[in-house]
């Protein structure tokens, strides 16, 4: 339990700080204005540096991951999406995992039953988690986009109202709410829960999932239990966003703080951690190349030029000698 103890008492100091930052210290400007901004210089260099060592790295060979048959000849057919042959199917694989998590979709357990018995079975619950989980977050971050601008955005217009189409409270309660902090909490049980995957767990499996969860309840409270000056807080944010540093306009109750600092944490942990997978799997050789090896030949570009010796002239060097062990010639 020491992997799970430590990052819960982490996240727990995390929202401390700026919560005593606030109401002891008077602190307001640092954790409302200075420490977002140096997140989110962090969050962008960290993430175009690592963007860019990807980038630069020669990938010479095919390895797509495939899971069906290649192209070859014309009347074989080949899997379009398993075993991609052009640049269009390979990205549309690209889309599908990004966007429905399609191998995560097609993902098996094997299971050890009485008998002995070793079974192979659907498992679609982390599929369900994993897409709820990140569509919910995508959704809830659009929706916060309504506080850089001064009026919102066309396209979120829809996503919101989609959102609170269920008007139980007053303020509206949005569903992703709800759907997000189920799914934070699903995918940390499963780590508890699942022997296996609970080994191979480490405290940073276990850190983004807390810091998330915390970021999301900070969220909550503020809209439903601890309520803030929304309109102070769109002041702080079209004031973020036009880069003006600015002092925060206004009291805004320290629950925000602890929003936002967790938010700021998240930004600059995110390039240096295995969430970075939000940008890797558009660079992923064994997702974004076509598997076309039978149809074209790939070279290494930085191997050595090797001189090839042809059989004619293999012929010549050692044509005496074949003779004698009344070896076939091509040239008497």
């Amino acid at each position: 339990m020491k992997k799970v103890l430590i990052p819960v008492v982490m996240v727990a100091l995390l929202a401390a700080i700026p919560y005593l930052g606030v109401t002891m210290a008077g602190q307001q400007y640092l954790f409302g204005v200075a420490i977002p901004y140096a997140a989110a210089a962090l969050f962008l260099l960290g993430f175009l540096y690592r963007l860019f060592d990807w980038l630069k790295r020669p990938v010479p060979f095919r390895i797509t991951t495939t899971a069906g048959q290649e192209k070859s000849l014309d009347w074989i057919p080949y899997s379009r999406l398993d075993s991609p042959a052009t640049p269009l199917q390979a990205w549309v694989r690209v889309l599908l995992e990004v966007f429905l998590f399609r191998s995560l979709f097609r993902n098996t357990k094997a299971e050890l039953r009485e008998g002995p018995s070793f079974t192979f079975a659907s498992s679609k619950w982390l599929w369900m988690g994993g897409l709820a989980f990140h569509w919910s977050l995508l959704v809830i971050v659009l929706r916060h986009t309504r506080f850089f601008f001064t009026e919102l955005p066309g396209l979120v217009v829809p996503i919101e109202a989609a959102d609170r189409f269920i008007e139980l409270t007053l303020p509206a309660f949005y569903m992703t709410d709800a759907v997000v902090l189920s799914a934070v909490t699903f995918l940390f049980a499963r780590r508890l829960r699942d022997a296996k995957l609970s080994a191979l767990s480490l405290p940073t499996d276990y850190f983004p999932l807390l810091l998330i969860g915390a970021i999301a309840a900070a969220g909550v409270s503020m809209r439903y239990l601890d309520k803030v000056d929304i309109m102070t807080v769109k002041a702080l944010a079209l004031n973020l966003a036009q880069l003006s540093f600015d002092p925060v306009p206004g009291t805004i109750g320290p629950i925000f703080y602890v929003h936002l600092f967790l938010v700021s944490v998240l930004m600059a942990y995110l390039p240096f951690s295995k969430l970075m997978h939000m940008g890797a799997i558009f660079l992923s050789p064994t997702r974004n190349l076509c598997n076309n090896s039978r149809e074209k030949r790939h070279v290494n570009p930085w191997n050595k030029p090797i001189k090839f010796r042809t059989y004619a002239e293999y012929e010549d060097d050692y044509r005496e000698k074949m003779r004698k062990a009344n070896l076939p010639l091509e040239k008497e």
